[in-house]
C-alpha cells in the first residue's frame, strides 16, 4: 500500500512540470503560427489531446463586418477583392475559404452593407 502511495505522488509531482511545459510549447507554437500568417500562410489546425487545446485562432482588434466596412469605405469592391483587402489591412484568418465567409457577412449585414451589382458592394 504504502508503495502505491508513493507512486502516486511521485506521478502527481510530475503534472505541474509537464502543465507548465505545454503551456510554454503553445505559446511558442502560437508566435510560429502568428509568423507563417504574417508571411500568407496559413497555419495548419493545431489538434492537441485531451486537456484543451484544439486550434489556435487569430486575435483580431476589430471584427470581420468592421473590417469589410474600413476596406469597402467610399468603393465597390468584387467579393474577391475585398476579402484580399480586408487580409491587407492586417486581418488574420485561419479560414479555408475565407471569401466565403467574406461573402455571408455581406448578405447577412444588409443595412452595413449595399450590393451594387452581382457580385460587387460597398459600404452602405
Amino acid at each position: 500500500m504504502q508503495v502505491l502511495e508513493q507512486e502516486l505522488r511521485r506521478r502527481h509531482a510530475q503534472v505541474g512540470k509537464l502543465q507548465r511545459k505545454r503551456q510554454t510549447l503553445l505559446k511558442r507554437l502560437a508566435k510560429l503560427d502568428e509568423q507563417l500568417s504574417e508571411l500568407g500562410a496559413n497555419a495548419p489546425a493545431t489538434r492537441v489531446g485531451r486537456g484543451g487545446g484544439g486550434r489556435v485562432r487569430p486575435q483580431n482588434k476589430v471584427s470581420l463586418v468592421e473590417a469589410l466596412a474600413a476596406v469597402l469605405k467610399g468603393k465597390t469592391m468584387t467579393v474577391s477583392n475585398a476579402a484580399e483587402a480586408v487580409k491587407k489591412s492586417g486581418y488574420k484568418t485561419n479560414a479555408a475559404n475565407f471569401r466565403v465567409m467574406v461573402n455571408q457577412a455581406f448578405i447577412k449585414h444588409r443595412n452595413i452593407f449595399k450590393k451594387i451589382s452581382h457580385g460587387h458592394y460597398t459600404a452602405a
